[in-house]
């Protein structure tokens, strides 16, 4: 009696665009090594920063946002970075970003905003109005978050609209009763709106 031959299984075919298993095996791991190697330069980065020295935190920090554009944190901290260093232009394009990747933080939109004003008093109208919407949709997110109120009553300060400015220093006042620029120019719009004004002539 003749030994019947086991039946053979077909070999199962890759799917369409399959690579081989070896190949999925190591793109894996490459992504699994830049997702830590990009933990490490945000947590490097964040180090430096906290320790004052944004300059050698934005090398770190520049390359964990290149690695991975969708990282918040990446892009938040180089921002943040760049403004510490007066470098504003420069952290805008990663702070915009950052407000794409996490809308409600009104943290994300206080930094925005101090990239668009720069220096206030060489910030064009342009740039100052930029500022301007940023701060306040970082008080919309939510009120109390600190030193909006108190940049924006700066802003309309330089804009000569002392009425205006006054609101938002009360309104630096409700979220820090001990801000004593708040309170400083405060009491210099209230003497400025007691001095009587010179006639035109």
């Amino acid at each position: 009696m003749s030994k019947k031959r086991n039946a053979q299984l077909p070999k199962t075919p890759a799917g369409p665009g399959q690579p081989p298993r070896s190949t999925a095996d190591a793109e894996l791991k490459e992504l699994d090594d830049r997702a830590a190697r990009v933990q490490r330069l945000v947590g490097e980065g964040a180090r430096l920063l906290a320790a004052r020295r944004p300059g050698e935190a934005t090398e770190l920090l520049a390359e964990a946002w290149e690695l991975d554009p969708q990282n918040a944190v990446a892009a938040i901290n180089l921002g943040g970075a760049y403004v510490l260093q007066g470098k504003h232009a420069r952290a805008i394009p990663a702070l915009e970003a950052a407000t794409r990747l996490e809308p409600d933080n009104p943290m994300v939109w206080m930094n925005l905003a101090a990239a668009y004003l720069g220096k206030l008093p060489f910030a064009t109208q342009e740039r100052q109005g930029r500022a301007i919407a940023a701060f306040e949709r970082a008080v919309a997110l939510n009120p109390r978050t600190p030193h909006v109120h108190y940049n924006l009553g700066l802003i309309y300060m330089e804009r000569n609209d002392p009425g205006r400015a006054a609101v938002y220093f009360r309104g630096a006042l409700d979220t820090d009763p001990t801000d004593r620029d708040a309170q400083h120019w405060l009491a210099q719009i209230s003497r400025g709106a007691e001095t009587p004004q010179e006639p035109q002539g």
